[in-house]
């Protein structure tokens, strides 16, 4: 049994505002195990995108305790990695200059990493390629290279796929299913996509709407490579989305003064 890589432990977050405060999460129990890969869903304004950010460290304004590695999360660094939804590439750099970022392909331990990311992410033929000349599964791509330089301890996504037509997404879901098999890469991943949540995770954790909580956490014992028309495919999803509309339910009676 691998160790807890990421312990999350009585997350509170809340912004203020002109309005007052508004508590975006509450009480956030959650322990992800070294080399798992974790999807997150839950409806609109519940916090996940919050919470991601508060494990990248890109948001430290909060109560309770996180801890990768042992060590407590105080702000970003090369230990954690972070895909958001637009790939935010260099314009003016090259697909293997926008992956090296700020460190020189002359020294070829630079270059021989580059150079095995791109195949990593399947984009041999196109190093010298600018991104106006990719495709946004392919700027996509590089942008998931580019966080791989460091080797972070986790990588966090952010809805990486949303923005894409559903032929690509999937291309990309075989794509970062590659990624995290070969590089062994512990992945926490935020989706609006139950079919997304159950073809990539090992656990999908479901998060209750504002102040976002998490509802239930429901483990996906399924082989890979998933069928999405398997019969247990399909009674994990039915289960999933039965909780996930008991917490869009709730929603709506909270808005309507139930």
């Amino acid at each position: 049994m691998k160790a807890d890589l990421l312990e999350i432990s009585n997350l509170d977050k809340t912004f203020d505002s002109p309005q007052g405060k508004t508590q975006a999460l509450q009480k956030i129990q959650l322990a992800v195990k070294e080399g798992e890969f974790v999807t997150i869903i839950g409806p609109s304004g519940c916090g996940k995108s919050t919470l991601l950010k508060i494990v990248a460290g890109l948001d430290t304004g909060h109560e309770g305790s996180v801890l990768l590695g042992g060590q407590q999360v105080s702000g970003p660094g090369i230990d954690k990695g972070f895909i958001f939804q637009e790939p935010r590439l260099f314009p003016w750099l090259t697909v293997e200059k926008n992956i090296a970022a700020n460190l020189p392909l002359k020294y070829p331990h630079i270059h021989n990493r580059v150079q095995e990311l791109i195949r990593l992410v399947r984009l041999e033929g196109f190093e010298k390629s600018f991104p106006r000349e990719l495709s946004g599964g392919m700027a996509q791509r590089v942008a998931i290279a580019r966080a791989l330089l460091r080797n972070p301890k986790v990588l966090l996504l952010d809805e990486p796929f949303g923005a894409l037509d559903a032929f690509t997404r999937a291309h990309m879901q075989e794509v970062l299913l590659d990624i995290w098999q070969e590089n062994k890469t512990t992945m926490i991943f935020v989706t609006h996509d139950i079919d997304e949540a159950i073809y990539l995770a090992n656990r999908v954790v479901i998060m209750n709407a504002r102040p976002g909580s998490i509802k239930s956490i429901i483990p996906i014992d399924l082989p890979y490579p998933r069928k999405r028309a398997n019969r247990s495919f399909q009674e994990l999803r039915h289960l999933i989305l039965s909780q996930f509309e008991k917490v869009e339910e709730l929603v709506l009676m909270d808005r309507s003064g139930i």
